[in-house]
């Protein structure tokens, strides 16, 4: 599906994470496929239903739409926290994360685990339990975020340089920034 779609990319990137790759997971071009997002939906459900959730949580603008449909899925509620001006992440819009006890966060793509912690401190503020974290696909193999199961439907190992070691920048392939988070390109 991400090969069909479109999602996955080739060329020079800055992740949200500050690291550079020769690939990017552009789950958005995935996820406008509702096919794909309804069985993306299922697929991860059918992974979370475990934990036995009363609500799943996901970081925008990313994992809106996986979040959505997991939620539909396991037919719990679906909260979203997002950046606000100063680019904190907080839930907004009337969301309320302290009227559930069991909470899953899905996410689109994890790289480093940055929006997931993010969201999992503002959970755990508001007195909420974090049972599981997930994503559609996650760049590198692992079990556990901060200590909590971490699935995934796919991990596609894929190579993340230091902007200061980044082969790409040496050979002067120009840095293309595609996600949602707002990072300025230096050079």
């Amino acid at each position: 599906m991400l090969e069909k779609s479109g999602a996955l990319m080739k060329g020079h990137f800055l992740l949200s994470s500050g690291l550079h790759s020769d690939t990017y997971i552009q789950c958005a071009k995935l996820l406008q496929n509702t096919s794909y997002a309804q069985k993306i939906g299922k697929d991860l459900a059918e992974m979370l239903k475990q934990f036995e959730p009363d609500c799943v949580a996901s970081p925008a603008l990313g994992g809106v739409i996986a979040g959505y449909e997991v939620a539909r899925n396991l037919n719990v509620d679906f909260i979203f926290a997002e950046r606000d001006e100063n680019g904190r992440m907080t839930f907004r819009r009337g969301f309320d994360p302290s009227i559930y006890k069991r909470i899953v966060i899905v996410e689109d793509v994890v790289t480093t685990g940055k929006s997931t912690r993010e969201v999992m401190e503002l959970l755990k503020e508001s007195s909420a339990t974090v049972l599981a974290t997930s994503a559609i696909v996650s760049r590198q193999e692992r079990t556990e975020i901060d200590g909590l199961p971490f699935i995934s439907l796919e991990t596609i190992s894929l190579k993340m340089y230091d902007p200061k070691e980044c082969p790409l920048c040496k050979i002067g392939v120009p840095l293309v920034k595609p996600g949602s988070r707002k990072n300025s390109i230096k050079r």
